[in-house]
């Protein structure tokens, strides 16, 4: 299903208080997510690949990230947003593309990142994606990641200004949020909050202050990131491994805990 006006503007509007997501990697995933609670569906670019096997940075092919999405689009009712990495190429016209065909399969968000790539070419990566979506009738909300903290792509004591100076630019070609992964510290939080123009999207880690302290510093965003799905995949290995050395029955079914009926959620 094609991405609907009306979805992208719920999602802004999410952004308007604040907006905890725990990133999904398929559409299992994606729907226990809602089911638990959750206000609108992120996927993690990370746990998305490595969910299909590839590495994460730009190895999972755009074919089968269109099909994960289109999969996790089809088993919600909430917004989905998708991790776009760095638009998966550095041809902005291929970005467009790329962004569009997310549009095409329901994604009404996307995160698009700097990495160690040039800040100017995030730029123009961001303005293609602008205008794709304006002609596509589209309000997406552009999450732009700039990775001036998580990557020291400049000296502790310059962060948080470099981070600043990146948003004004970053908002000016078109983004409707500033993503800054491995920002924890208070004082740097509510500077890039108060300064940054765009509503502000933390990333989950040690360290970083509890929900209500990131409401009050200025965040609107709080993301799990890879939290989720590592917690999944211990949950597995630890079941596995018990099971592997005793097979218990007893033990394994124990750790199901109180399953939803999955053919009822996906219809069946």
């Amino acid at each position: 299903m094609p991405a609907r006006p009306q979805d992208a503007a719920a999602f802004h509007a999410l952004h308007e208080d604040f907006l905890i997501l725990p990133n999904a990697w398929d559409a299992a995933s994606a729907r226990v997510t809602q089911e638990a609670g959750a206000a609108a569906i992120a996927t993690s670019s990370a746990a998305v690949a490595w969910a299909h096997g590839y590495a994460d940075g730009h190895h999972f092919p755009v074919a089968s990230l269109l099909a994960a999405v289109e999969e996790i689009v089809r088993s919600v009712s909430v917004p989905v947003s998708t991790d776009a990495e760095g638009g998966y190429d550095d041809d902005v016209d291929k970005v467009a593309e790329n962004v569009r065909a997310l549009m095409g399969v329901g994604a009404v968000g996307i995160n698009i990142e700097d990495g160690k790539a040039p800040h100017e070419l995030h730029l123009r990566k961001i303005e293609a994606v602008r205008e794709a979506a304006v002609r596509a009738g589209i309000d997406l909300f552009i999450n732009a990641r700039t990775d001036v903290v998580l990557k020291q792509l400049a000296p502790a004591e310059q962060a948080v200004a470099e981070t600043l100076r990146r948003a004004a630019a970053i908002k000016s070609a078109g983004a409707s949020g500033l993503f800054v992964p491995g920002i924890v510290a208070p004082a740097d939080i509510a500077a890039v909050a108060e300064g940054a123009g765009l509503p502000l999207n933390v990333m989950a880690r040690p360290g970083l202050p509890d929900a209500d302290a990131l409401k009050a510093l200025g965040v609107k965003r709080l993301s799990a990131a890879t939290a989720v799905f590592n917690a999944a995949m211990a949950g597995v290995r630890e079941a596995t491994a018990d099971f592997l050395a005793t097979g218990s029955s007893e033990s394994l079914w124990s750790r199901r805990g109180a399953p939803p009926d999955y053919n009822k959620l996906f219809g069946g």
